[in-house]
């Protein structure tokens, strides 16, 4: 199990900032030693995850099947999509779905309108959690034991100036959103962004995944997504559970 969590470690030190290492490069952003990343990099490329040039080291399209093998465990992608394309022909605004994972959502689906972020978001794409729609959402199916820890472990970093990082102003909008059923999110993830996100329950009635719409901030307003989009991403919301739900 030691070599399993080895070969992750060196899988996740891929990256946009470092898409082709060095075994020294990999051993030190790794904390192995040169043998051991030498190791875990041959036996990557000798099954196929991995390639090199005898000096460089990068991943191949093979990788994604590891990510593949959870999307298509999953019935949620499968049938939400349809429910995700019709929301997004009537509010004319981009909508996705994600996860949480640990202090992070990731994106499981998303079907864009007009690119409204700098960042281009894709399956697998992650963000903060505390400083999302999506993820508010989520953080709301903790309790407030699970909610403290992960503050006091990943305090939220200023992305805007709209950003909340105060511990106890972010427990209150996770808070409110518990209440309300969903979470708006006002140019705190970017200046030109703002969304509202509503949870997806399972059959146990628990918060599993949170389907979004994104809008920009030059054309939209948090109080007109809450008037206009917000019941048709509950219906959507409700839909797909109900979907989930009959799995």
């Amino acid at each position: 199990m030691q070599s399993f969590a080895r070969g992750l470690g060196v899988i996740r030190s891929f990256s946009a900032d470092a898409p082709r290492q060095t075994i020294t490069q990999v051993a030190a952003s790794t904390g192995l030693t040169r043998a051991g990343a030498r190791r875990v990099l041959l036996t990557l490329q000798s099954l196929g995850y991995a390639a090199s040039d005898g000096r460089l080291f990068w991943l191949t399209p093979k990788i994604l099947d590891l990510g593949f093998s959870y999307l298509s465990s999953q019935p949620l992608w499968h049938l939400s999509e349809p429910i995700v394309e019709a929301l997004v022909a009537k509010v004319k605004d981009s909508s996705s779905i994600a996860v949480l994972d640990g202090h992070e959502i990731v994106y499981m689906l998303r079907v864009p309108t007009r690119k409204v972020m700098r960042v281009t978001l894709g399956a697998g794409s992650r963000l903060p959690a505390f400083s999302t729609s999506l993820g508010r959402v989520l953080l709301a199916g903790l309790d407030d034991e699970t909610l403290q820890a992960l503050l006091r472990r990943h305090p939220p970093q200023a992305l805007t100036e709209h950003t909340l990082t105060d511990p106890a102003a972010l427990l209150a909008a996770v808070h409110q959103a518990r209440r309300e059923g969903f979470a708006a999110n006002d140019r705190e993830l970017e200046t030109g962004l703002v969304s509202i996100a509503a949870p997806i329950f399972d059959r146990a009635g628990r918060t599993v995944a949170a389907l979004n719409v994104g809008a920009a901030y030059a054309r939209d307003s948090v109080a007109r997504l809450r008037q206009e989009v917000l019941p048709e991403l509950l219906k959507a919301a409700h839909d797909i559970s109900a979907l989930l739900q009959r799995t």
